[in-house]
């Protein structure tokens, strides 16, 4: 399981900074998580790049660290399981959702940039499914490798990431792109499933 697991953070974060890499190329700033921003989103999205920095570092102690019981607490063999799926379905969420986002794809809100509101493809099932993919696997490798710190920094990560959801992204969408996503709020979920409209 410790195979998987690396392979797995191989691929969720290759893909990551190698969508990074490709839109700095195309002269696109990517990273914009605190960049020209003030009070509450300045320090929602700092707080959400150090905590993202973190977690991936300690998921690798986690890792690592599988056979020291004084850090590691043995889970049912189903959970870690569990834990495998979600972690696999997280980063094909995530790799999926950077693809259709294209070229409006960012870490961070935009200042001063347009983009596309893009309502295709996984977005007709999820509004926020790059951080529904970060959500789960991070919850997996949480359930494969479960200990007390990497649960604080797993939590505090998926607190920060919802943060950054109501308080930062979905304030710009509604600036931006105001009754189209509105109207595209309406019929999809936050994180996933349709809305029966009445």
């Amino acid at each position: 399981m410790q195979i998987a697991a690396f392979i797995i953070l191989a691929v969720f974060y290759g893909a990551y900074f190698t969508k990074l890499f490709i839109q700095k190329k195309q002269g696109i700033r990517t990273d914009l998580l605190g960049k020209g921003k003030t009070g509450l989103v300045k320090f929602i999205e700092i707080t959400l790049k150090i905590v993202t920095y973190i977690v991936p570092v300690v998921e690798v102690i986690s890792i690592c660290a599988w056979f020291d019981f004084n850090v590691y607490i043995e889970m049912p063999v189903w959970l870690r399981g569990l834990g495998l799926m979600l972690s696999v379905s997280g980063t094909a969420i995530f790799i999926i959702s950077v693809i259709t986002m294209r070229d409006s794809w960012r870490a961070g809100i935009p200042q001063n940039e347009s983009t596309k509101l893009v309502t295709d493809g996984i977005y007709r099932y999820s509004r926020n499914p790059a951080f529904l993919g970060f959500d789960l696997t991070y919850l997996g490798i949480l359930f494969m490798f479960f200990n007390w710190f990497l649960c604080a920094v797993t939590l505090l990560a998926g607190v920060m990431l919802h943060l950054q959801i109501i308080n930062v992204e979905e304030d710009y969408l509604i600036n931006a792109f105001g009754d189209e996503y509105m109207e595209y709020s309406k019929t999809v979920c936050r994180y996933f499933g349709r809305k029966n409209r009445k």
